[in-house]
């Protein structure tokens, strides 16, 4: 039998948390173990010694099946088993035990050492479990989750994401083309190369915002987030999942948010800041083709009476009355925008002054055919200045400032006409 030599050997293997255990492949009887060899199982180490390992085992029972095992262990440099040994007390160690085998002064042994995985397997357990649980809250809190299988194409909708676009959890094929045909035709390149980006590292996360169409045609603003979460063996991306949030809501208050910073809300025309950042572009624009920009400032005869006589709803009913009219004249270049009160702004581009009297002047005339009775008021005017690029100014501000002195002396000469400004 093989002795221990030293005792700084058996001190040394004493100190171990795992406990070891030398075999007789034969008779599987335990020939020497450490001290966390018995101590772990509640015995003392004179009821261990000696005693077929077997009796230890719960999931190994008699020789033959000893004989099996004991054959793996030989053909095996290191064989790795995961069962139960038994506690004095009636209870049970789950238990994963490496065995070598070796051989010293003619005789073979084993060397047995074996973990208490208890803790561990616990730990797995509520892993399984929290990792179901996780993807379940993921599940609920989001609109949607997938995974894409790059090799194959085969991507995962979860029921969530289906029912967002307006399919049932049945229908939807499993591939790319299943996401990518729903994304909106002016989003698609955009959202693709965002994530290939990602897959060929060149992004640390896919990330998007954008439409997809729902079986129904209608439009679900989405924000779109993944990531690569599995490898193969040389790094090479496998596996992408993400999730899915609706944000149509969000966008739909984003964009009436940006309508009430740019658009009148009794008009629903552009309001000044708007209609000067147009008047700058139009205006970078006919400077580049050297072509002709004229400004029509139109400002509504004794508004203030209507007010007075009528009161603000139906000076309020005029305003709008009058917009319709001008908005339906303009060409599709022309853009009108309300300057504030009852003053309004028109930029005609590559039109030159001599063609936007003949345009102001039908202005005048439509207005003089409405039947203003119908609408309980007296019959309403304007008076309009013209100022044109390059004749009158080079920015903007000088333009519609030689247009509004224009509005002014039309005013002072009777109202209800054009007048273009001075040079």
């Amino acid at each position: 039998m093989l002795k221990l030599q030293t005792k700084e050997l058996s001190t040394l293997f004493d100190h171990m948390l795992d406990c070891v255990y030398l075999i007789d492949p034969e008779t599987s009887r335990i020939l020497w173990c450490n001290r966390s060899g018995y101590i772990e199982l509640g015995f003392e180490k004179k009821e261990i010694l000696n005693q077929s390992v077997l009796s230890l085992q719960k999931d190994v029972q008699g020789l033959p099946q000893w004989q099996e095992v004991r054959q793996v262990i030989l053909d095996n440099n290191g064989y790795t088993f995961v069962g139960r040994h038994r506690h004095k007390k009636k209870g049970e160690i789950a238990i994963e035990v490496i065995t070598t085998h070796f051989s010293y002064q003619g005789h073979l042994y084993f060397l047995s050492v074996a973990r208490n995985i208890n803790n561990r397997l616990a730990l797995e357990k509520d892993m399984q479990s929290r990792n179901h649980n996780i993807w379940f809250a993921l599940n609920e809190a989001s609109d949607g989750i997938w995974e894409w299988e790059l090799a194959t194409d085969h991507v995962f909708f979860s029921p969530q994401l289906k029912k967002m676009l307006g399919y049932g959890p049945d229908e939807m094929p499993p591939t790319l083309e299943s996401w990518s045909n729903n994304v909106h035709p002016e989003d698609i390149d955009r959202v693709i190369t965002t994530l290939k980006d990602h897959i060929q590292g060149r992004r640390s996360q896919y990330e998007a915002e954008y439409r997809l169409l729902n079986r129904n045609g209608h439009v679900v603003w989405v924000h779109d987030q993944g990531k690569v979460c599995e490898r193969d063996d040389k790094g090479n991306p496998t596996h992408v999942a993400g999730m899915v949030q609706d944000i149509t809501e969000r966008k739909q208050l984003e964009e009436q948010l940006q309508r009430l910073a740019s658009h009148d809300a009794l008009t629903q025309l552009p309001n000044r800041r708007a209609g000067e950042e147009h008047a700058a572009y139009l205006l970078a624009m006919a400077k580049r083709k050297q072509t002709p920009l004229t400004f029509a400032v139109i400002d509504f005869d004794n508004f203030k009476e209507v007010n007075d006589i009528y009161g603000h709803q139906k000076g309020d009913e005029v305003l709008i009355l009058i917009t319709q009219v001008l908005r339906e004249s303009l060409r599709g270049s022309d853009y009108l925008y309300r300057w504030g009160g009852e003053e309004f702004v028109i930029l005609l581009p590559e039109t030159e002054l001599d063609n936007s009297l003949i345009v102001t002047n039908k202005w005048h005339q439509t207005l003089k055919q409405i039947n203003w009775a119908e609408h309980n008021l007296s019959p309403v005017t304007i008076s309009i200045g013209l100022s044109a690029y390059p004749t009158h100014g080079d920015t903007p501000f000088q333009l519609f400032q030689s247009a509004d002195r224009a509005v002014y002396e039309a005013k002072a000469k009777g109202r209800n006409q054009t007048l273009i400004a001075k040079a």
